[in-house]
């Protein structure tokens, strides 16, 4: 039998479906919830010898502003290479300033944010074991140090270890010898990896890499006047997120310097 609907009652029906469709429309859309969105991760192209301290830097600023980080390591020329063929990095953060001015040069850095941020020393380091002795001076014995093994570089073509230590040993006259016998590494955390596997007797890497890793020993430090200054220029890209700029002055703030000054890095005014 048919119900027959009385006014009021058609009334009564009519303005639950009215309360049923105003809250449907306040309710907020399914598995979304009512948080805002978080920021875009910042992404930073960083030097391979920068990593552990990076690593920790990174996740002290997202835990103090909420702005996740994504880093990658590589050599500062292939990074800077990268950015040139339209990688969308936010920062670039070098081992030298020859690549920062690569950058620089093409415009694909954000005018007046290139900021000199940390300092490194160049050593000379073999496996923990290694009972080999050497006094880093002019015409040092290197190549009779080597023996029948190779001497673990970065790339002296193009990475900025690499062109240190090709610098630091022309000036002490030993590279034309030494030159035909590197282990050429794609960066110098490659480097030390042959030294700390036993690959190859010795190898020339950052203070920071050397003090890294517990199956090397460092055998001599390289004087500073027989190379370039050793400097990590950051600076953010011309297609920086607006965030970026807090990342930048944030490298440079007191606790980011604590926690390079801890890792050996040595913190510039």
């Amino acid at each position: 039998m048919a119900i027959r609907r009385t006014p009021r009652s058609r009334l009564r029906c009519l303005v639950g479906i009215l309360c049923l469709a105003s809250a449907a429309a306040a309710a907020p859309p399914t598995g979304q919830g009512s948080t805002v969105s978080p920021a875009p991760a910042l992404l930073v192209f960083a030097a391979a010898s920068l990593s552990d301290a990076l690593e920790e830097a990174d996740h002290a600023f997202s835990t103090a502003t909420h702005i996740p980080v994504r880093a990658s390591y590589a050599a500062s020329s292939v990074l800077a290479k990268q950015i040139e063929a339209g990688a969308r990095a936010d920062v670039f953060f070098s081992a030298d300033r020859q690549w920062m001015d690569y950058l620089e040069q093409r415009a694909l850095l954000r005018s007046g944010t290139r900021r000199d941020v940390l300092g490194n020393a160049l050593v000379l380091i073999a496996p923990a074991d290694s009972p080999v002795q050497l006094k880093i001076a002019p015409g040092f014995a290197l190549v009779a140090a080597l023996g029948t093994g190779r001497l673990a570089c970065a790339d002296p073509d193009s990475v900025p270890a690499g062109l240190y230590a090709r610098a630091a040993l022309t000036q002490l006259g030993v590279w034309e010898a030494v030159a035909p016998r590197l282990a050429r590494a794609e960066n110098v955390r490659a480097a030390l990896a042959y030294v700390a596997r036993g690959e190859t007797p010795l190898g020339i890497v950052y203070r920071t890499d050397a003090a890294a890793e517990k199956r090397v020993r460092v055998v001599d430090v390289f004087p500073e006047a027989t190379h370039p200054p050793i400097v990590y220029p950051a600076a953010l890209t011309s297609v920086a997120q607006p965030q970026a700029a807090q990342y930048l002055a944030f490298l440079n703030g007191q606790s980011a310097r604590e926690i390079f000054a801890r890792y050996g890095f040595t913190v510039l005014p």
